[in-house]
């Protein structure tokens, strides 16, 4: 399959099977997402991986949907402001919160071609998983992915809805 067709066919999961996902499938997305690029190659990221029942409770209600619960592995992306790159020469802008989106598309995207599903959360309550995971102050949490294999009966792809090149390119 091609990256392309792996894109048109990852969709956002929202039921899960209960199965248990394999410890080497994890460690494959995260490898995926360690791969990815960064300013200046500084890696600001941290991969919470919450399999524990007793953590993934606390997870939940930073956000309490009923199908969220039925995903047995979450991964929470958190940016390290302290680690990051900054465009200090113009406007000081952080690109914590960017390299930190490149990593966990790689996680969506290293989940689906292994036959996982995901869906990218970032409404969840920051404080919660600040408290849950006992995070420092230059530590965010930035997405959280319930990963898990897909309940086909419940879970439907819906139509990816996208603007056309046209819309959105200018060529210069």
């Amino acid at each position: 399959m091609s990256l392309k067709e792996l894109i048109e066919n990852r969709y956002s999961v929202r039921a899960y099977l209960s199965q248990i996902v394999e410890d080497e499938k994890i460690e494959y997305i995260l490898e995926c997402a360690r791969l990815a690029p960064s300013a200046c190659n500084l890696q600001p990221w941290k991969f919470y991986v919450i399999a524990d029942g007793d953590m993934q409770q606390k997870v939940h209600k930073a956000y309490d949907r009923d199908w969220f619960k039925t995903a047995p592995i979450q991964i929470i992306v958190c940016e390290d402001t302290s680690a990051s790159w900054k465009r200090k020469n113009y406007d000081n802008k952080d690109h914590a919160d960017i390299d930190a989106a490149i990593a966990a598309e790689h996680i969506c995207l290293a989940a689906a071609e292994i036959g996982l599903g995901t869906c990218w959360i970032c409404n969840f309550n920051p404080q919660i998983l600040r408290e849950a995971l006992s995070l420092p102050s230059h530590i965010e949490p930035v997405a959280i992915f319930p990963i898990g294999y897909t309940d086909e009966e419940s879970s439907k792809p819906t139509e990816k809805k996208r603007k056309p090149l046209s819309d959105i390119t200018e060529w210069i």
